[in-house]
C-alpha cells in the first residue's frame, strides 16, 4: 500500500499485439492482492498508455509486450513520461521477449521485467517492494 491507499497500477499492451489473456490474469491476480488496477485494452499507443497514466495518477505502469517492439516502444514511453513531469512514475515490463532485449529495457528505466512465465506472488511481491522503494510521491 502507498501512504495514501492501495496501490494504483495500469496494465497497458502496446502496439498490435492481440493477445491479452496474460494480462487479464496478471490484472486479477493484483486486484485480489488488494491493488487498484486499470486495464487499458488491446491496441493502444505510448501516447494513450502515458496520458492514461498521468492522468489516473498511478505508481505503476505496467506494459505488456508479445510483439517484439519493446526497443522502440519504452523509449517513447519514457520521453513521453518525462515531458509529463512523470519521471518518478515506477514502469514495469511483462510479457515474452529475448534476455538481450530485457537488459536493454532495464538500462532505460525499467524496473522490473516480469515475463509469462513468472509466478503470480512474485509479481505482487515485486511490485509492493519497487513502491515502497520508491516512496511516498
Amino acid at each position: 500500500m502507498t501512504e495514501t491507499g492501495p496501490i494504483r497500477m495500469l496494465l497497458a499492451k502496446v502496439g498490435l499485439d492481440g493477445h491479452d489473456r496474460g494480462v487479464k490474469v496478471v490484472a486479477r491476480t493484483l486486484r485480489d492482492a488488494g491493488m487498484d488496477v486499470i486495464y487499458s485494452g488491446l491496441h493502444r499507443t505510448p501516447e494513450e498508455v502515458v496520458t492514461a497514466a498521468v492522468q489516473e495518477d498511478v505508481d505503476v505502469l505496467g506494459v505488456s509486450l508479445l510483439s517484439g517492439t519493446q526497443l522502440t516502444v519504452f523509449p517513447r514511453i519514457f520521453a513521453l513520461l518525462g515531458q509529463y513531469g512523470a519521471g518518478d512514475m515506477i514502469v514495469v515490463a511483462g510479457g515474452v521477449m529475448p534476455d538481450e532485449d530485457v537488459a536493454a529495457i532495464k538500462a532505460m528505466g525499467v524496473r522490473a521485467v516480469l515475463l509469462q512465465d513468472t509466478p503470480p506472488e512474485t509479481i505482487v511481491t515485486t511490485l509492493r517492494r519497487l513502491v515502497a522503494e520508491r516512496g511516498a510521491r
